[in-house]
């Protein structure tokens, strides 16, 4: 799947924790070429999806992954993806995956997760989430097993932590994939 230019990179970690920004940060460094496969967007806008054992956004996260990689994008995956419900997917997609892979955790203390989360925009969001419901979610440290996630703390701005990601990945050099226009905007 995918070949031995292609990039596949997981982002996972905790609500609130940063995971859609940096997606988002990496992608505007890098620009066209480069699919975000968000798991809150697959699961909670496309199914309209409980984040459930066995959902069906496992396998369609799965699939979206694998069609933009074989289409020759590069490819970042972010969500929360805890590892005893998407472990195996992951697994799967990593092993199976030709070019660099490498996954980020973000490891975030609940504290600083409810601070992060009470200063988004989104008010009806605010209101919908509150902070029993991101205590209840909160899991410390859901790493994958055999330790092929690296641990990026709160201590790493957003800026430095895509900055990392671009340079460990190899995205900064990366080729931009046939037939994408390099420029963000058009």
């Amino acid at each position: 799947m995918g070949s031995e230019v292609t990039r596949l990179v997981v982002v996972r970690g905790n609500s609130a924790s940063g995971k859609s920004s940096v997606a988002a940060g990496i992608r505007d460094r890098f620009g066209r070429g480069l699919a975000v496969v968000g798991q809150d967007n697959l699961r909670r806008v496309v199914l309209r999806e409980r984040d459930v054992p066995d959902g069906a956004n496992i396998g369609l996260i799965d699939t979206v992954a694998r069609y933009a990689l074989d289409a020759g994008f590069h490819v970042v995956i972010e969500g929360i993806l805890n590892a005893g419900r998407y472990g195996d997917m992951l697994a799967g997609l990593l092993g199976d995956h030709r070019g660099v892979s490498r996954c980020y955790y973000l490891d975030i203390p609940i504290e600083e997760t409810l601070d992060r989360h009470s200063s988004k925009p989104d008010r009806e969001y605010l209101a919908h989430v509150t902070e029993r419901e991101l205590r209840d979610w909160y899991r410390e440290r859901d790493l994958l097993p055999e330790g092929v996630e690296t641990v990026i703390g709160a201590d790493s701005s957003l800026t430095d932590t895509v900055e990392r990601i671009m340079r460990e990945t190899g995205l900064e050099k990366a080729p931009t994939p046939p037939g994408t226009a390099s420029h963000r905007f058009t």
